[in-house]
């Protein structure tokens, strides 16, 4: 069967992406970092679907820990077909206040990560992408990096954060040069969205984010992995940015 790997999936938009894979009948390798029970349950919930998951604890920003993931993924399924590099880490600190080792931490999560698992994927996306009729086909490989909304705007108390999601749009158009045309590389920009990550907000810090959304809410997990499933099986598209906001961006 097909498989996919989600970094970061025990939670928020990566459980609701793996989820949406094993509906739409991919094989599942759910990553986390300290919350195995978290995992265990979206692994549960991809084995009701009928489809296959595997749990692997790794940190994606260790290079090493990075090819394990994927080789185990590979033990389990035989190869990989798709790639969502959504594992990523957030914290509210004015510039003034940032320590050198809280920007290379956030850095090193949201952008090596990414690359770290995209380098170590690589040769078996390449190896499944021969393994198709055609070079474009709805099993053409793909990897998906989870952007944000701040990789435009910027952010006053997170501009490492925001800093991060911006590189990542530079690694997703390089390697989509890089890879065609045997794998695509796109990314998603999700706006403010609600999860764990961004429960912190006091009511009138949400209620003046909710007012800057034409669309008059925040957006849902399930929203962001339709997203990715369009761009999974999108096969003319590669090197965009597919922003996910309701409309915020029109600002």
């Amino acid at each position: 069967m097909p498989a996919a790997i989600v970094t970061g999936s025990s939670r928020g938009i990566g459980r609701a992406i793996a989820l949406r894979f094993a509906q739409d009948g991919y094989d599942l390798c759910i990553n986390y970092v300290s919350n195995r029970e978290a995992a265990e349950e979206v692994a549960t919930g991809v084995r009701e679907t009928g489809q296959e998951a595997i749990v692997v604890g790794a940190d994606v920003s260790d290079p090493e820990a990075a090819k394990d993931l994927v080789e185990h993924t590979v033990e389990a399924f035989g190869g990989v077909v798709h790639l969502v590099n959504n594992a990523g880490i957030d914290q509210h600190v004015y510039t003034e206040n940032l320590e050198p080792g809280d920007f290379d931490h956030v850095i090193d999560t949201n952008v090596n990560g990414a690359f770290n698992v995209t380098k170590a994927a690589l040769p078996h996306l390449r190896e499944a992408g021969t393994e198709t009729e055609g070079p474009f086909t709805p099993s053409t490989p793909s990897v998906a990096n989870v952007s944000s909304i701040l990789a435009y705007t910027g952010a006053p108390i997170e501009c490492h954060y925001a800093a991060s999601k911006a590189g990542l749009l530079g690694l997703t158009k390089s390697h989509a040069r890089d890879f065609a045309p045997e794998i695509r590389v796109n990314a998603i920009a999700p706006g403010h969205v609600e999860t764990d990550m961004t429960a912190d907000r006091t009511p009138e810090e949400a209620e003046e984010e909710r007012a800057a959304i034409p669309l008059g809410r925040f957006g849902r997990p399930a929203e962001i992995a339709n997203a990715a499933a369009y761009l999974r099986d999108a096969t003319f598209i590669t090197g965009e940015t597919l922003n996910v906001n309701g409309g915020e961006l029109m600002r």
